[in-house]
């Protein structure tokens, strides 16, 4: 669910004392845009909501997440919006992001 060598490696990048802030800033977009989504009963802006959220799951790590957001966005570019499953995604999120707050200190310690 979390690709740990990937957020050991963007800890690394940025550094131990700045990682806190950008997983902060991280959280608060994805968590507006998740927002976003769930407003977007029309779907008109999922493509691009799913492909912001697709990035961002990438650079933290966040691989089920990622890959849901990815067919999800393929989908939605297909004209197939209606099919792209928004509870699976707003699920995934919920359950990766608790393993990942869960497992932050175990795995980069």
């Amino acid at each position: 669910m979390i690709h740990w060598p990937r957020v050991n490696q963007l800890r690394d990048e940025v550094g131990r004392d700045e990682f806190d802030e950008v997983v902060e800033i991280f959280l608060d977009e994805v968590q507006d845009v998740m927002a976003r989504l769930r407003r977007d009963t029309e779907r008109h802006e999922l493509e691009q909501n799913l492909h912001f959220l697709k990035g961002s799951a990438l650079s933290l790590g966040f691989d089920s997440f990622s890959r849901l957001c990815q067919d999800g966005e393929r989908r939605a570019a297909a004209g197939a919006a209606a099919e792209v499953d928004i509870d699976a995604i707003l699920a995934a999120y919920d359950a990766s992001l608790a393993v990942f707050q869960a497992g932050l200190t175990r795995n980069l310690a």
